[in-house]
């Protein structure tokens, strides 16, 4: 794969948008025949890209979209920051539209100007697992990924080779 370069948000939805209807119907084929070795192929490409692209020079999915959090997280992030929970909750919570707990703003409140976590060890189970390019049964979040090429480049640069390869 192509090394990844860092991309705004602005710009990867520019190319996500020139792309989209192409890689749906990728995305379609993909979900219809669940091929057994995609998890193998994304896996790879995930690896090839995080062996040379920084996180720290990007943090796109920090400053734009926020984690769901669990009951496990907002206490973990609590105890961390040696907070009673209700007042964490007050502070940096709220509840969204679907029911899910998120962070009350963006980018991030524990985010860094230099792009470091300030709660990096204690931080949300969506944060540790994003962007979800290693997991199993690629093709159950597919569509999910596919909107996730708007901030992070390196599934932008994924769904590129997903959408080159012949299914």
């Amino acid at each position: 794969m192509k090394r990844t370069e860092y991309k705004t948000p602005e710009e990867l939805k520019i190319l996500t948008n020139k792309t989209w209807n192409e890689t749906a119907a990728v995305i379609k084929k993909l979900k219809k025949r669940k091929p057994k070795n995609l998890d193998n192929f994304v896996h790879r490409l995930h690896h090839e890209a995080f062996d040379e692209f920084d996180c720290l020079d990007c943090a796109n999915c920090c400053k734009t979209i926020g984690p769901r959090l669990t009951d496990k997280d907002i206490e973990r992030l609590a105890r961390h920051l040696k907070m009673k929970l209700p007042d964490f909750i007050e502070q940096y919570i709220l509840i969204d539209e679907d029911g899910d707990s998120v962070f009350r703003e963006h980018p991030c409140p524990f985010l860094l100007p230099d792009n470091y976590c300030m709660v990096y060890e204690n931080r949300p189970k969506a944060c540790r697992e994003y962007p979800h390019t290693d997991r199993k049964r690629f093709y159950q979040i597919l569509k999910l990924s596919h909107k996730n090429c708007e901030t992070c480049p390196v599934v932008y640069n994924i769904f590129k080779e997903i959408t080159r390869a012949n299914w």
